[in-house]
């Protein structure tokens, strides 16, 4: 099957990373509506996630959670595997596990650097690595990486996120051109403000002066995002491979 293919909705299964809140619950819900059947990673917020596949399941689709470290290799290939036993093998992979923690360059401790890295970065890699088995056995595959518009433009305090996005962004550019003639594409989006648990942690001017900027002058929602990966996880998105695309109300215009 070449990239212009296209799978029964019965071969569509999804993991999502981070797939308990924010822009992974709504990209789930997202692919639910499309046909794919979709597994939600969870690291630490099992309930959340469970509720998030039952609620997909109440709908009608099919969903499950799934425990997913993705720093750790051994784990990732077990949630493949568990993954694979109750709804299939993975052919669509949004890589949406992150974290931030911000703070000035001069004070960041390594080791914070080094963890954002690892679950930013390091995370996404494996979990593409063994995604990329059953893809290329299929000859089709649709992976998303959700990067940052900070990876296009930096935000001071965010010298560690802006990293470890950017390295997604590059990661994303390398890998599209390892796989595209086994009819796998690979993209990112880069949100801008989301109005997500992450972005409610900042201290108010500074979430202010962000929206400021953004020239539509408001947050997303995550179901903003989730269109935007619903459309490259899409049969129709076929030729889009190595795109990064801003998802930012104009931000990084």
């Amino acid at each position: 099957m070449d990239g212009g293919g296209a799978l029964s909705e019965a071969q569509k299964v999804a993991l999502i990373t981070g797939g308990s809140g924010g822009i992974g619950r709504a990209t789930a819900r997202a692919l639910a509506d499309d046909g794919w059947s979709v597994a939600l990673g969870w690291s630490s917020s099992k309930a959340a996630a469970v509720e998030a596949a039952a609620a997909i399941v109440a709908e009608g689709g099919k969903a499950v959670a799934v425990q997913l470290n993705v720093t750790d290799e051994e784990g990732v290939a077990a949630a493949f595997e568990n993954i694979a036993a109750s709804l299939g093998p993975v052919s669509g992979l949004v890589n949406n596990a992150g974290m931030t923690k911000d703070g000035l360059t001069i004070k960041y401790p390594k080791e914070t650097f080094e963890k954002t890295l690892a679950i930013n970065v390091t995370g996404s890699f494996l979990c593409t690595k063994a995604a990329l088995r059953g893809m290329i056995r299929a000859r089709w595959g649709r992976i998303v990486n959700v990067s940052s518009a900070v990876a296009l433009r930096g935000n001071p305090g965010q010298a560690a996120y802006t990293a470890s996005k950017a390295g997604l962004v590059g990661m994303t550019r390398s890998i599209c051109r390892e796989v595209a003639s086994r009819g796998i594409t690979v993209n990112a989006v880069c949100p801008g403000v989301v109005d997500t648990e992450m972005i409610s942690v900042l201290p108010e001017g500074q979430m202010a002066a962000m929206i400021e900027a953004t020239p539509v002058g408001r947050m997303a929602t995550p179901e903003e995002i989730a269109t935007v990966v619903r459309f490259l996880m899409s049969d129709e998105a076929s030729y889009v491979t190595g795109a990064v695309v801003p998802i930012d109300g104009g931000l990084t215009a």
